[in-house]
């Protein structure tokens, strides 16, 4: 049974790695070829702009396709096993389709962790620089704040602080603007600040723009001590975008309330997501291996892939669905993330339960 789980997860493993790569470098392709002149523009040009470009986009892309290139290479191996008569001899033999599950289990989990990493520290280490290029995509999602990079965000009780730039230790604030609100949440004043310093746990701020609600005449001032105990860290520099942000950074927006950016359940929802996607990959399995144990007399490869893609891709429309009403509030935050992926193991599960009944 050693040989056969190796063999499987070889092959899988094999077409891919295969798929991911050959779609991963297309779609690049055709971001080079229709975004050339901006991407050339980066740097000194060249083809070092070029291969900048692919390294900075390619967890994006890796990430985006990894799960529907899992379905295909289980569907193509299933395929060509049941086309040689191999996996109607694996089903002779007494194997059940929850021992090939077993057998495959390394390789969900190694696709599961990939998939996880590429979300949770690739992409939100690469956002930042192709937010700033503003190339495809990324043109919606760049700043416009005069050419700032990502602002600073921190909170201190109903106080929220933004920053443009600080210095490592995020004692020293260029650019601040504190938002001050009352027990309801209202804006009741803004405080316009050129900088601002930490020391000794009070905030110095120069050249200060004070406004206030109900249409009251700003207030100029030269120094402003602000006593608000802000916490400085390096979430607080991510701009707020939950797809493009870490499990840290979500934990410590979902802890902050958002920082008034977005409601807390948009992060919590994410926060949720990410984990999810960890199991996808065997949800895949799940789904693929009682399917084609479904065809084990032969015949029917054909139908066989088509409702392996179609239960795919109707896996992906509902994810896309149910993260959206989670970010609207809609649902609660884990069920919007682990609805989807619930739902087809119970496909999965009805599926190897008809197939062990005939």
């Amino acid at each position: 049974m050693k040989i056969i789980g190796w063999m499987l997860t070889r092959m899988v493993l094999i077409r891919f790695i295969f798929i991911l790569l050959g779609i991963s470098i297309f779609v690049i392709t055709l971001d080079i070829v229709a975004y050339s002149k901006e991407i050339l523009a980066i740097g000194d040009g060249g083809l070092d702009a070029v291969f900048t470009y692919v390294m900075m986009r390619a967890p994006g892309t890796l990430s985006t396709f990894l799960p529907i290139s899992v379905l295909i290479a289980l569907l193509l191996v299933l395929i060509e096993l049941s086309y040689r008569n191999e996996l109607p001899a694996i089903w002779s033999s007494g194997v059940s389709p929850f021992r090939v599950m077993m057998m495959l289990m390394p390789f969900a989990i190694l696709a599961g962790g990939l998939h996880f990493l590429l979300n949770d520290q690739a992409v939100p280490r690469t956002a930042p620089t192709l937010r700033e290029w503003g190339i495809g995509d990324y043109d919606e999602k760049k700043l416009k704040v005069g050419g700032e990079k990502d602002p600073i965000w921190m909170r201190a009780g109903r106080d929220i602080l933004r920053a443009g730039s600080a210095n490592a230790q995020a004692t020293e604030l260029e650019d601040v603007i504190i938002f001050r609100r009352d027990e309801a949440g209202l804006l009741r004043e803004q405080i316009m600040a050129k900088s601002a310093v930490l020391s000794q746990d009070r905030w110095h701020l120069s050249n200060v723009l004070v406004y206030y609600r109900e249409n009251l005449p700003p207030n100029r001032l030269d120094q402003m001590i602000y006593s608000g105990s802000f916490r400085p860290a390096a979430a607080g520099a991510r701009s707020g975008d939950p797809e493009e942000m870490s499990m840290s950074d979500l934990s410590y927006f979902v802890e902050n309330s958002g920082f008034g950016i977005r409601p807390t359940w948009v992060y919590q929802t994410w926060w949720h997501k990410r984990l999810a996607i960890f199991v996808t990959a065997f949800a895949m399995v799940a789904l693929c291996i009682p399917l084609a144990a479904r065809f084990r007399r032969g015949g029917g490869i054909g139908i066989m892939f088509a409702v392996g893609i179609g239960l795919g891709f109707v896996f992906f429309i509902a994810d896309g669905i149910a993260l959206t009403m989670g970010e609207l509030g809609f649902v609660t935050p884990w069920f919007a993330a682990w609805a989807p992926v619930l739902g087809l193991a119970a496909i999965a599960g009805f599926i190897t339960f008809r197939t062990e009944r005939l």
